[in-house]
């Protein structure tokens, strides 16, 4: 019984390595010229779109209220600002007195992007556009 379980640990004590060694030959080495993904798009953009929250997006949820009070309410509930770019909702971090004016407008957002996260730089309202 005694070299039985002996057997069975020693199998393990081999097993186990080389499993963990096929594993970290299946993830992709990563090169020299690649970045990490925080840093893929940590430089500055600028983005233009409508200031909402991140909870109703382009499609706001309270009947009866604009799309600025809708905005300014789901904030006060604990959800971020966002901005709306066509299809795309970024989630804003920052400038959040600036971007309370601005709920419901159009505005003009630099900042990092990361991911769909945006660290605000700087917020100001979009100039209209000539007609």
């Amino acid at each position: 019984m005694k070299t039985r379980r002996t057997l069975v640990n020693t199998v393990a004590l081999f097993t186990l390595p080389t499993i963990l060694m096929a594993a970290q030959m299946q993830m992709p080495a990563s090169t020299p010229g690649t970045k990490k993904p925080a840093e893929a798009s940590s430089a500055s953009k600028t983005l233009t779109g409508t200031v909402s929250d991140s909870m109703c997006g382009a499609h706001h949820m309270e009947k009866g209220k604009s799309a600025a009070e809708c905005t300014r309410d789901c904030v006060k509930k604990g959800t971020k600002y966002a901005l709306v770019v066509g299809k795309k909702v970024y989630t804003l971090d920052g400038h959040e007195a600036q971007l309370d004016k601005l709920a419901g407008e159009r505005a003009t957002v630099k900042g990092s992007l990361m991911g769909e996260m945006v660290m605000v730089e700087s917020v100001s309202a979009a100039k209209k556009a000539a007609k």
